[in-house]
């Protein structure tokens, strides 16, 4: 906001108004890097959008900003530990020499165990592979829903229809959706995902007892050359049709 003119502030206003009033919700967008004018265009970009893209639009640009708050919470956590470190060597070398070697190594373990991210590697904040779930009927995240990720382990090199149950489909991780229609992690974060075929199902018949499908099932394919991409397969669902698309 500190890059906004008279004009843009007051136009900014208006269109976050206008965004309010259609969406039920304020414009969220992650800021950092981004000038007022950048903003206000992205702004009028995302107006047009129906409700149910809109909603995981801004889903999206929430995560990123939660995303960028954890990685400064972190870096300042690991900032004041290096410090106090530096400043208890110190005093302990000044009152015992002969007790510095052992006090500076454990501190140096300390703040190496700080520095380190065992579960998440540099290249990865997320899993390769997420999904999330809208109920198009209701206008509103589907919760309460299970959803299996699995991979093709099959002696061929692709999984035919007629073998789309096989026990070839080797389980990567199921959890349920919450109140936001998002998983917990189905699979651990890893820069390199392993090429193949995956499967995400859907247990669809539980949320929809009375609808058409018992279950969705989506096999997707991920190549050699994409594997350091992120595969984000989202569920729009409804009890009698469903659609699905690679998100980000």
């Amino acid at each position: 906001m500190a890059t906004s003119g008279g004009s843009t502030m007051q136009e900014l206003i208006e269109w976050n108004a206008r965004y309010k009033e259609k969406f039920g919700f304020v414009f969220l967008i992650c800021a950092s890097g981004r000038g007022s004018p950048e903003i206000l265009s992205e702004l009028k970009r995302r107006f047009v959008n129906r409700p149910i893209v809109e909603l995981e639009a801004a889903a999206e640009e929430e995560m990123k900003i939660i995303e960028l708050r954890l990685k400064k919470l972190f870096d300042s956590k690991l900032r004041t530990s290096s410090s106090q470190t530096a400043q208890v060597s110190a005093g302990k070398h000044e009152v015992q020499k002969d007790r510095i070697g052992v006090i500076g190594g454990h501190l140096m373990a300390v703040a190496k165990v700080l520095s380190e991210k065992p579960t998440v590697t540099a290249g990865r904040t997320r899993p390769p592979i997420t999904t999330h779930v809208l109920d198009t009927a209701r206008g509103s995240p589907a919760s309460g829903l299970e959803v299996r990720l699995e991979m093709w382990k099959g002696a061929q090199s692709s999984p035919s229809i007629a073998e789309r149950d096989s026990r070839s489909w080797v389980l990567h991780g199921s959890s349920i959706t919450n109140s936001e229609g998002r998983t917990s992690p189905l699979m651990a974060i890893t820069d390199d995902v392993e090429p193949g075929f995956y499967r995400m199902s859907f247990n669809t018949g539980i949320y929809n007892p009375s609808g058409f499908f018992p279950y969705v099932s989506i096999v997707f394919e991920i190549r050699e050359s994409q594997k350091s991409e992120h595969f984000h397969v989202p569920l729009l669902l409804s009890p009698f049709s469903f659609s699905t698309y690679r998100g980000s």
